[in-house]
Order: C-alpha cells, then sequence, then structure tokens
C-alpha cells in the first residue's frame, strides 16, 4: 500500500479472497521484470570481463602510434591469448571509472589511488625532417633556431612544455616565434616535422627510433632533462590479472627500466 500511496495508483485489486493486478500493476510487474532482467545481463557481463583476457591500455595518440604499434606483432607473437585494447584520447582519463588497466601518464610518478612505475625520463630536443634539418641557416648557435619556422604543440587539457619553456632552460628568454604550424595532437605534430614543415619538440622516447630509421634529425646537444618523466599507472584499489601484468612487465622491459614502484 505505501507503494500504491507514493505512486497515486492502485496496483492490486483486492477481494475477499483473492488479490490480482490491475492494468497499472501489470504494466508496473512488467517494467520491473525487465529492468532485473537488465540488471542481470549487466552484472554477468562485468563478472565475464572481469574473467576475460581483455586488457585495456590508455594512452595519447603519438605513444601509442609511435611505441606501442612497432612492438604490438612481436607481443601478440608471444601473448596471443591477449586481448590488448588501446585507447588513445586527449585527456587522462579516470582509471576508477572508466575502467582501464593501465595508462601511460605524463608526470612526477604521483597520482590520487595509483601506483606507478617510470618507463622514460621526459628528455626534449629539437627535431625536424633531414632535409629541413641540413637547410636551417646557422645552426651553431642554439639562439638561431628562433629564426627558424617552429611546430607548435598546443594540447587543450593536458599541461605541456612549450618552445618558450624550452628557450628558457637555456637561459633564451625572448619570446618564441608567433608563427609557424600549431597542432593539438603530437602525432600531427611528428608527422607534420617528418614532412618537413619545420622544427618540433622530440620527446626522445619517441623520437629517438624515427631519428634511427632516418625519418627525423634532431639535435642531442640541445636535450633539457625537464624533471619529469613518463609512467606507467594503474589503481591501487584494483588487483592486478595475470594478463595486466603481464602487459605492464611487457612495457617496462622494452623500455629498460626495472620495476620501480611509486605510490
Amino acid at each position: 500500500r505505501r507503494l500504491e500511496d507514493s505512486l497515486g495508483v492502485t496496483l492490486f485489486n483486492r477481494n475477499h479472497k483473492k488479490i490480482s493486478l490491475t492494468m497499472a500493476g501489470q504494466r508496473l510487474l512488467a517494467d520491473v521484470t525487465h529492468a532485473f532482467e537488465q540488471l542481470s545481463h549487466s552484472v554477468s557481463s562485468i563478472q565475464q570481463l572481469a574473467k576475460s583476457n581483455y586488457v585495456t591500455l590508455s594512452a595519447s595518440t603519438a605513444f601509442n602510434n609511435y611505441w606501442i604499434m612497432p612492438r604490438l606483432a612481436a607481443f601478440q607473437r608471444f601473448h596471443p591469448q591477449i586481448d590488448l585494447r588501446l585507447q588513445s584520447s586527449d585527456r587522462e582519463p579516470d582509471i576508477e571509472t572508466e575502467n582501464i588497466n593501465l595508462a601511460i601518464r605524463r608526470g612526477s610518478g604521483h597520482w590520487p589511488g595509483c601506483d606507478s612505475s617510470l618507463i622514460a625520463d621526459e628528455i626534449i630536443c629539437p627535431v625536424a625532417s633531414p632535409r629541413t634539418m641540413a637547410a636551417a641557416i646557422d645552426l651553431c648557435n642554439l639562439p638561431n633556431l628562433l629564426h627558424q619556422r617552429l611546430i607548435h604543440l598546443e594540447e587543450p587539457i593536458r599541461e605541456r612544455p612549450s618552445w618558450k619553456d624550452w628557450f628558457a632552460n637555456f637561459d633564451i628568454n625572448a619570446p618564441a616565434p608567433q608563427g609557424g604550424l600549431r597542432l593539438n595532437d603530437y602525432a600531427l605534430v611528428l608527422q607534420a616535422a617528418m614532412a618537413g614543415e619545420g622544427f618540433a619538440f622530440g620527446w626522445r622516447h619517441l623520437t629517438d627510433p624515427l631519428v634511427e630509421q632516418g625519418l627525423l634529425a634532431d639535435r642531442k646537444d640541445w636535450s633539457w632533462a625537464t624533471g619529469k618523466g613518463f609512467y606507467i599507472v594503474w589503481s591501487k584499489t584494483q588487483p592486478l590479472s595475470h594478463e595486466v601484468t603481464l602487459v605492464k612487465n611487457w612495457i617496462l622491459n622494452e623500455t629498460g627500466h626495472r620495476v620501480l614502484l611509486h605510490t
């Protein structure tokens, strides 16, 4: 009767010896039954997901393109049972609420509710296509880079260093040129640099292999170690499955880093 009072409708026909559903009661029963069936299906799906071999890795488009993809075939040969799902994002998704097993993040190694291990120190140097680098005039002095066409990374959400920050590290406080190409994704920045559009930031954990392949040229003598790093991050509260641990250790082994835990 409380439910009827709260809804303002009669759900049951009450006779002396018999109770039956009204039309409203039949409708409510059908909807509630359907809702519980959906809930049961959802719970079963989540339980199956927890028992599955899925591993979701969240990273920037550039990391997925230039670090994961060249190594993915070898990983799948050794671990064909693991369904590695790559998620590219221009933000830092919430690991707990978005069902992400592992994430690659830039920072100092400390995120609330997460553990992390360093995979690469953040070291930045200028990169350009080999032709652009060879054609640049008078690059014997670092300040002359100010006169070159620069490619700027302007991510809308994640904090990233700028050319102004890079020049300031070398005690060059002149404003960076306002011209040049401006892009909001580092994968596009690297593609533009390889296409000869100008000089770009080279995060060396991503650009060193491109230099070795002859796709880019760099100035390692103008490297800036920012004091930050790139980390693999996972939830403190969710125990890692065997498959997630395999993926985590694979990334750490590929980067040559020991399992150094940050909490």
